[in-house]
């Protein structure tokens, strides 16, 4: 069951509430580059992103927000640190949020006056703590070491700042690259707080360790109810990012949609080359013309189990010695040579898209 949580409009993608957990990733181009921005973002919008941040490390940056956002489909998050005159510019050129650090944005004065201009423009503030970055006081009054308990605290201290103010379009963001500290400082943060929670794990890693890393916090984190928005953060391509926030939310069946493939692990019976062949389904499958379609296909590499599996599956292989069997909704449907099997399955799958799609 979700936790409740205070509803946030980001740019016409309400998180909160009882809406669906946005996905969002962070652009690895220089913002101030913004044609380059602006196709990375398409890349991500193409791939499932739902929101989208950038960060703003100077001037040259915060002035192409405004070039940026008119060129793209979803929101524009700011990202700053230490310069609230950063933050002032992005709202003024159009971001529909900003993340800060209240605490090394310059002082209460230079806050207020990003509190101010927020507010003018119900632009919601992300307020976002780091285990990298927690104060020097707080780690001391926990003993001396960063703790599940000091971000919490770190994390209210900051959002209570701006309440101060007036201002409670808050979302709260608590991280640390320390899987179980995370799960543990998001369970301890749900209980103290109704703002929308931004959750990852951050500094995960690669792509592969950081897939592992992600999948477990958040797979923890989510199937206790908790989090309105989420990204996996990786060191790679943003892309991946999406590809595997998807995955994470489809597993706990938080997020329908999409083409989900079943594989064998492969053993001494399989007579094709299975490996090649499920890699290959599983790119085709992630075309943007299948994004719509809520579908289970089955990539099966001998007699043993493939049939079964593929009579569970909408579409499925099953290879034989040299060759294998197209399955459909449990009958087979066509007996092909290995070298065709791959555009035999795409065959029948647009037939079944394009079968599930209404007349115009």
């Amino acid at each position: 069951m979700r936790m409740h949580t205070h509803e946030v409009n980001i740019g016409g993608v309400v998180i909160g509430g009882s809406h669906p957990i946005a996905i969002q990733s962070m652009c690895n181009t220089k913002t101030s580059d913004a044609a380059a921005t602006v196709e990375q973002i398409h890349r991500l919008e193409e791939a499932g992103c739902e929101i989208i941040r950038v960060a703003v490390p100077d001037m040259d940056a915060a002035g192409a927000l405004d070039k940026i956002r008119h060129k793209i489909r979803i929101p524009l998050v700011a990202d700053i640190h230490f310069d609230y005159r950063l933050a002032l510019a992005s709202i003024e050129n159009g971001a529909d949020k900003i993340r800060i650090n209240p605490g090394n944005i310059g002082g209460q004065e230079k806050l207020a006056a990003v509190v101010k201009a927020a507010s003018s423009r119900n632009i919601p503030i992300r307020v976002g703590v780091n285990s990298g970055s927690l104060e020097k006081e707080i780690i001391a009054r926990h003993g001396g070491h960063v703790t599940a308990e000091g971000l919490v605290e770190s994390a209210l201290d900051k959002a209570r700042m701006i309440e101060d103010m007036g201002y409670g379009n808050i979302v709260i963001s608590i991280k640390s690259s320390d899987v179980m500290m995370c799960v543990r400082a998001h369970e301890l943060i749900a209980e103290k707080t109704e703002h929308p929670l931004h959750v990852g794990i951050t500094e995960a890693g690669t792509v592969w360790a950081g897939n592992i890393k992600s999948a477990i916090g958040l797979g923890i984190i989510l199937h206790e109810g908790i989090g309105d928005t989420i990204r996996v953060s990786l060191t790679g391509d943003p892309t991946e990012e999406i590809r595997s926030a998807k995955q994470i939310l489809k597993t706990l069946g938080l997020k329908t949609g999409g083409i989900e493939v079943v594989s064998c692990p492969t053993c001494g019976r399989t007579m094709i080359d299975l490996v090649s062949l499920a890699e290959q389904v599983n790119a085709l499958v992630q075309n943007p013309c299948y994004a719509g379609c809520n579908l289970k296909v089955a990539c099966m590499g001998c007699v043993v189990n493939g049939p079964g599996e593929a009579r569970e599956a909408d579409l499925g292989i099953c290879g034989g010695t040299g060759e294998g069997l197209i399955i459909r909704h449990g009958e087979v449907i066509r007996k092909e040579p290995e070298s065709r099997l791959l555009d035999a399955f795409r065959e029948e799958l647009d037939r079944i898209v394009n079968g599930n799609r209404p007349e115009p």
